[in-house]
């Protein structure tokens, strides 16, 4: 048998011309209800058919994946700006996770490397002990096996559950687009079902809830989908609102977990000068009453957020609902929108009572002139913030942080990811917004993309950007990026598990100390080992104090 395999860190990406120059791990220490990922690379000089089998006691917490390459068409969208990249030529990359169920467990290695991606992922409840999880790769045509094993010890210690905040947007008219099916039909339903499952599978606890079509992405003058939730209505006495779909979708979010929810934003993007596309049935017809056609700050718009909100209001007192919403004026206001951001602001927080606004903004003047109590702040922007002692600080990343910042595009190394769980807990960040669970479309919406061809909205943005999920039929499935941010998040709650026995300042100090320097969101050892190594040492403060 030619194949050579050895079991790696999941934050390897393995190229098809790869060698076997990666270090063997054999062995995983976690808390109970924790996350581990890692690889199984094989190495063939011949096309052969290998089936793939599990044996473990713990096979229920194990799903296998085949990692397929994914189109990379925009590897950066600044080359030689950064560095920091395994490549900045177009090509394919790994990332597509395959469940191995899908591909009827057998899968062919043919001329180079392959990987195998087990993950594994523990009960809260599993009991403390050491358990081995075994693949086995058969060769059918001579029924020779080569088997590899992951040694897996849980100690008696439970992760926390997940506190950071995360949202990555939402796109429901994007699952109907991709599926091709009517949205908020039978089928359409099923399907944001599982793209919520999803979601919640990869840390996702806050989602984008769009009572109006979100105003995100749209070129100016035209609209995306109507994926708006509430059902408005005008006549002589006035707007009435029917929140129907809105409560199945309320049912549907708290069926997949979700505790908390994100208002689609209230005013144009970039700026603020418009109102969003909203539909409106008036003398029995429904039309875009609102939209690129309406000043943000006409009358007749602002007659309709003061019936609107304070109905919206009333009815998410009525489900329990109003103290988990969080509201968005505006997404990515500049400096020189200060004075209409200033009007909407005002405007809104008058008629939601009390409940939070937040919005991702980079300037400080916002926040410093009293406008948001809760930034959302570009990582590459945020030391102002930081500096200033924000105390409700979130952070977000999209095309704009690419210098020497983390993030998750295709082209990056996977630690350039993972890192950003060890910098949110270090600067005590409260949420993490991310634009692009599943944006399938071109930039400004303007046509759909076919995300198994191109990665970057038409070479718009850097490969990666756009979407962490992949539709399959009647179906989604992960990225491994997506895992890897999982693991991320999961990062945190090992440093808030750890602090509750040592305190918080040692575990910064543990964070620094092994990074060798002072770690910030743009400084932080560049290699595979520093994470992991990290997680280890932190676990097994864990367990001895457990012990004792």
């Amino acid at each position: 048998m030619s194949l050579k395999i050895k079991q790696i860190s999941s934050l390897e990406k393995v190229l098809p011309n790869s060698l076997l120059g990666y270090n063997e791990i054999y062995q995983k220490t976690i808390l109970k209800g924790q996350s581990f990922s890692y690889q199984i690379v094989m190495h063939e000089t011949s096309a052969v058919l290998y089936e793939i089998s599990l044996d473990s006691p713990i096979s229920d917490s194990v799903t296998l994946y085949e990692v397929q390459n994914e189109v990379m068409d925009l590897p950066t969208s600044a080359p030689g700006y950064d560095g920091d990249f395994i490549t900045e030529i177009p090509g394919i990359m790994p990332d597509i996770l395959m469940p191995l169920s899908i591909s009827q467990n057998t899968v062919k290695v043919s001329y180079g490397a392959y990987c195998v991606w087990v993950e594994i992922k523990t009960d809260k409840n599993i009991a403390p002990g050491v358990y081995p999880v075994t693949v086995n790769i058969k060769n059918p045509a001579n029924d020779t096996v080569v088997s590899t094993t992951m040694t897996i010890e849980v100690i008696d210690a439970v992760l926390p559950k997940q506190e950071l905040l995360f949202t990555q947007w939402f796109h429901v008219d994007c699952i109907a687009d991709v599926h091709n099916v009517e949205i908020y039909s039978k089928k359409h339903w099923e399907l944001i079902e599982k793209y919520m499952v999803m979601a919640r599978k990869v840390g996702i606890n806050m989602i984008l809830t769009p009572v109006i079509t979100p105003p995100l992405d749209t070129a100016v003058g035209t609209t995306r989908p109507c994926t708006q939730l509430v059902k408005i209505a005008k006549d002589e006495n006035g707007y009435s609102f029917d929140f129907t779909l809105l409560d199945k979708w309320f049912r549907l979010c708290r069926k997949c977990g979700f505790e908390y929810y994100e208002i689609s934003h209230l005013f144009s993007q970039w700026g603020l000068a418009c109102a969003p596309n909203i539909k409106v049935k008036e003398n029995g017809e429904e039309y875009y009453k609102f939209g690129w056609h309406v000043d943000s700050k006409s009358d007749e718009y602002k007659e309709f957020l003061e019936a609107f909100l304070p109905a919206l209001i009333k009815y998410l007192k009525e489900k329990k609902l109003k103290d988990k919403c969080y509201f968005h004026v505006s997404d990515e206001p500049h400096v020189d929108h200060i004075e209409n951001y200033a009007y909407a602001h005002k405007l809104i927080t008058s008629l939601i009572d009390g409940c939070k606004t937040f919005d991702a903004l980079s300037n400080y003047e916002f926040y410093e002139k009293g406008l948001i109590k809760t930034p959302v702040t570009g990582t590459s922007s945020i030391t102002p913030f930081i500096e200033h002692g924000v105390e409700d600080q979130w952070a977000y990343y999209c095309c704009s942080q690419i210098y020497k910042v983390g993030n998750r595009f295709l082209a990056m190394p996977s630690y350039r990811n993972r890192i950003l769980g060890l910098q949110l807990y270090k600067y005590n960040i409260k949420g993490f917004l991310q634009w692009g669970y599943n944006f399938y479309y071109s930039q400004y919406s303007k046509k759909k993309i076919n995300p198994y061809v191109t990665s970057s909205a038409e070479k718009t943005f850097p490969s990666g950007d756009s979407f962490s999920v992949y539709p399959i039929k009647d179906d989604v499935i992960p990225s491994l990026r997506a895992i890897i941010f999982k693991e991320a998040l999961e990062d945190i709650q090992v440093c808030r598990r750890l602090e509750k026995l040592i305190g918080r300042d040692k575990v910064i100090a543990m964070i620094d100390d092994a990074a060798g320097m002072n770690v910030t969101f743009a400084d932080y050892p560049r290699n595979s080992d520093y994470i992991p190594n990290l997680m280890e040492k932190m676990i097994k403060i864990i367990k001895d104090r457990s012990t004792k």
